[in-house]
């Protein structure tokens, strides 16, 4: 990765300031995020600037929304590699602390922009609002940018018809709620993954002939329970097409804490450590309680023969 990633935005080097920037929370990298990085990067082209992005961390959400459902569509790690992917070079992580909360649009814009990044040109969405109370809009970041010396440019909506008109994390992770990875996909430009560390079980699908790589979901926004087609890339570098169960797991006693639980296919190798990340590609069925293991071990044959059927074909 050529990326470098900044946490904060005081005492910065001259190296780290003068960027062509982003801005945004961009959880998921969708296409509509994508659409605001290019013309961020069309401007750094023009200035012979860094192109760079500024997120926050934590999400603004977990903190005005403590108690909500989990809702997150990447971890860290997967939000820099998909930004190291698009060419960005600089990666701004802001803390979303008790200062950020109780700055206004102005203030953000002078003290956090200008003064400690020194942006010189920011692109955003055509709905973005920052600042306390979110009274900042891109009208008044245009105005602040006049004011301040630094190019703004404005996102239009982008999306199909799917979509409402524009491309939105919320639609992904609605998509996923509802069991529509394949939807979920099209807004995002690649599939929705899970990444996460293996952690040893209960090691029922080992005693079965069915050994699964168990990860928990943790922040990750929760998809439809059920059982899903999959693509797995381990840490290695490795890519193996798999069946998931995404649940409780409720057949047998004792329901767990919602995980993917996958059984990679022509694999039996031991993971329990590794870091893998799976890729959601098809929903097959709902999560099931079965009155027995046969019944289950029988249904999990169909599922399996139902994603090697899926993923030969894509």
């Amino acid at each position: 990765m050529t990326m470098r990633i900044i946490r904060g935005w005081q005492g910065l080097s001259q190296e780290d300031q003068g960027a062509s920037i982003a801005l945004g929370n961009f959880d998921g990298v969708h296409r509509g995020h994508q659409a605001v990085i290019g013309l961020a990067a069309a401007a750094a082209r023009d200035l012979g600037a860094p192109l760079g992005v500024v997120s926050f961390d934590p999400h603004p959400r977990r903190i005005f929304q403590p108690n909500a459902p989990t809702f997150r569509l990447m971890k860290p790690d997967q939000l820099a590699r998909a930004l190291d992917a698009l060419g960005v070079d600089r990666l701004y992580l802001l803390p979303f602390d008790e200062v950020m909360r109780e700055l206004s649009d102005q203030a953000f814009a002078e003290q956090v922009l200008h003064e400690g990044l020194g942006v010189r040109h920011v692109a955003v969405g055509f709905d973005i609002s920052f600042g306390k109370g979110r009274s900042g809009s891109p009208q008044t970041m245009q105005a602040y940018g006049g004011a301040l010396g630094f190019g703004v440019s404005v996102a239009e909506a982008i999306g199909d018809g799917d979509s409402e008109g524009k491309f939105s994390s919320t639609d992904v992770r609605n998509a996923l709620r509802e069991g529509r990875p394949d939807l979920a996909a099209a807004i995002l430009g690649r599939p929705f993954a899970i990444e996460g560390e293996v952690r040893q079980g209960r090691q029922l699908g080992r005693t079965l002939g069915y050994p699964t790589a168990n990860v928990e979901l943790d922040d990750y926004v929760a998809p439809r329970f059920g059982v899903y087609a999959t693509r797995t890339r381990l840490a290695d570098g490795r890519t193996l097409a798999g069946v998931a169960n995404i649940g409780v797991n409720p057949t047998v006693a004792g329901e767990i804490a919602p995980r993917l639980e996958v059984w990679l296919f022509d694999f039996d190798e031991d993971l329990y450590g590794q870091v893998i990340e799976t890729d959601l590609i098809a929903f097959l069925r709902p999560e099931a309680k079965f009155d027995s293991l046969e019944d289950m071990t029988a249904q999990i044959d169909d599922d399996a023969s139902m994603a090697r059927m899926i993923l030969s074909a894509g």
